[in-house]
This record gives structure tokens, C-alpha cells and sequence, in this order.
């Protein structure tokens, strides 16, 4: 190979190898790392805990600031702690990047819809890293209620629940965007909506009260769904002692038949990042391909065919309000009515 004809194959690869900045280095960070590694994505990490070590493990390089980070990517994938989505999001948006943030959009309503808008302002994609829908036992379940084998869904029961995460940690303080219902439970409240869709009235209940990182609580937390159909939704979310099994399921029933998954049955399994990888709450890989590189690569066809992904901004702002009405609820102890008009608003606001 002349010099000449090097220079030309390194250009070439330099061009069409997609630029992904990292922003975070914590447990969930790795099946991210992972899935850009798949992908052959280029990767610059940043973090003001363990990036060189995230980007040692991986062979990623290692931004020394957000600035750095910015200039270094095309897209901007945030793994970092809730109360920083929104801001890190926005920056990445100014700087004209593409964002992929992990669950939730932001902390509350408004920031998520923040986002949202200014996303769509600056012309640029936003994917909200809501990962159930690329779980295939989920996604079958959501062609089959489209398909209208069970008719119309009547009342969906879902269940997650595992060891808790460890205590001191930001999942367990609610003024930090933590708590149960944020964090964990925010996945099946997002599985309600996409296979019942819009919800009129949230109750919940939860067995202690949340707040303390310290010395958190085991808890189990309830929450009953009305969606405008009629159709109801119960979620159970454990966040349970030391070397509790993780197990998540999903009963539906509707007018014309039933369907379930279960991960403690073969072959429906769940697949999140191992344990030791995550503060000691989540269980070990089982799928060929992992839902969290199955979501990176819908997202990065979607940019590069300019086509929606099969989660939307507008999924992300739906799911923050029904995380935002659940603690509500929690505070109160009194169901929270949703007015369908700021559903109505959170599609205007992300043109659907």
C-alpha cells in the first residue's frame, strides 16, 4: 500500500466512523460502552469519576472536560445521575450534537420538556434510553397487542423487582431524582403507556417511606394506572435485601385473550447489565444480542435514515409525567388525575 492510498483508506475510515461522546463512567455505562464497541463507534469518555478507567477497559479516549468532549463527538450518549440529564442534554443540544440520554429525560416535566424543545429548535435527534422496548420478550408482546390478539388490552399487571441498590448511593435520594419509582419503576410505567396508551389517573403506595441514602429502606412500591380506554394497570417495583433474585414479568388481559412473560421461565428471559457491574441490583446478561446494543443501533439508524426510532422525545416526556404523578400520589396519598390537554401539549411541543 503507497502512502498515498493509506492516507485515503485512514481518511475514509475517519469519516464514516461515527463519533460518540460518553458522558458518565458508572455501572450502567459499561452495556453503553459495549454497545458502541459493537457498533465500531469512535468513543471519547467523560466523567469526573472513572473515565480513564472506563476508557482504559475499552480503548476508548478520554476527554478532560465538557467542552473537549463535545468537540470530540457527533453524538452525546449521558449515562450520568437523573438531576444531570437535563443540563448536560441542553449543552450537548447547543453545541449541535445529537443526544441519547438514559431514562429519565429529566427530573421533572418541564425539564423534560426543556429538552425537548430545544432539541427540536436546533435540528437536531433526541432519544430518550427507555431500553424495555428493545427487550425482544417486551417488543413481541407490544406486535402482538398490535396485532390484536388479546383485543383490546383490559388490565395489565407488571412486576420488577431485585436486590436494592447500595445504600449512600444517588438511587435512593428523591431530592437527587432517585427513589423507586424514578429509577426502576419508570421502565414499566413506560411499558403501560406503550401497549395501553395515554393514562387519565395515577395512584401509589409504597411499604417505606424513600429519602434516606444513608440508610435506605427496602421497599416495595404499588402503582394503579386508568388509561383513557378503561384499561388498568397495576405495577409492583422491589427494591429488596442482599441477594434477592431479579425477576420482572408482565400479565395482560384483554377482550379476546391473555398473553405473559416471565424472566424466572425459559426462554423468557431479561437482560440488563451484570450485577457486579452495578452497584449489586441488576442481573447477568442471557440474550445473543443485548437490548441495550439493539437500542444504540436503532438510534443511529434512525439518524442515518431520518426516520423515527421506537422510542420518541415524546415517550420520553410521557414517562416523566407518570414517574412525576406517581410521587405525587406517594406525597399526598391521593390518586392524581392527568388532564389530557398536557398530553395534548406534549405533542405539540414534540410535533407529533
Amino acid at each position: 500500500m503507497t502512502r498515498a492510498t493509506e492516507a485515503t483508506t485512514t481518511e475514509r475510515h475517519t469519516v464514516n466512523t461515527l463519533r460518540v461522546g460518553l458522558i458518565g463512567a458508572g455501572g450502567i455505562s459499561r452495556v453503553h460502552a459495549d454497545g458502541w464497541r459493537a457498533l465500531g463507534a469512535a468513543v471519547t469518555v467523560y466523567s469526573h469519576e472513572g473515565a480513564e478507567a472506563l476508557a482504559g477497559q475499552y480503548g476508548f479516549a478520554v476527554a478532560g472536560d465538557l467542552d473537549a468532549l463535545l468537540a470530540a463527538s457527533d453524538v452525546v450518549d449521558i449515562v450520568t445521575p437523573t438531576t444531570s440529564h437535563a443540563p448536560l442534554a441542553l449543552a450537548a443540544i447547543r453545541a449541535g450534537k445529537h443526544v441519547i440520554c438514559e431514562k429519565p429525560l429529566g427530573g421533572s416535566v418541564e425539564e423534560a420538556r426543556e429538552v425537548v424543545a430545544a432539541a427540536r429548535e436546533a435540528g437536531v435527534r433526541l432519544f430518550p434510553a427507555h431500553v424495555v422496548r428493545y427487550f425482544p420478550e417486551y417488543a413481541a408482546v407490544q406486535r402482538e397487542i398490535a396485532a390484536g390478539r388479546i383485543g383490546e388490552p383490559a388490565v395489565l399487571r407488571f412486576v420488577r423487582g431485585g436486590e436494592a441498590p447500595k445504600a449512600g448511593t444517588w438511587f435512593h435520594d428523591e431530592a437527587r431524582g432517585g427513589g423507586i419509582v424514578r429509577d426502576q419503576m419508570i421502565h414499566d410505567l413506560d411499558q403501560a403507556l406503550w401497549l395501553a396508551g395515554d393514562v387519565v389517573r395515577v395512584y401509589a403506595v409504597q411499604s417505606a417511606p424513600g429519602g434516606d441514602a444513608a440508610e435506605p429502606h427496602t421497599v416495595t412500591a404499588h402503582v394503579v394506572l386508568t388509561h383513557a380506554t378503561g384499561a388498568i394497570s397495576h405495577l409492583q417495583g422491589t427494591w429488596g435485601a442482599r441477594g434477592l433474585p431479579f425477576r420482572t414479568s408482565a400479565d395482560l388481559a384483554g377482550s379476546a385473550g391473555t398473553l405473559a412473560i416471565d424472566s424466572t421461565l425459559t426462554p423468557s428471559r431479561v437482560d440488563i447489565p451484570a450485577a457486579h457491574d452495578a452497584d449489586g441490583y441488576l442481573p447477568p446478561p442471557v440474550h445473543a444480542e443485548s437490548p441495550y446494543t439493539a437500542q444504540l443501533r436503532d438510534y443511529v439508524a434512525a439518524i442515518a435514515e431520518d426516520r423515527a426510532a421506537r422510542v420518541t422525545p415524546e415517550d420520553g416526556v410521557r414517562a416523566v409525567a407518570l414517574a412525576e404523578a406517581a410521587m405525587e400520589s406517594l406525597h399526598s396519598g391521593l390518586p392524581v388525575e392527568l388532564d389530557l390537554a398536557s398530553a395534548e401539549a406534549i405533542a405539540e411541543v414534540v410535533g407529533a
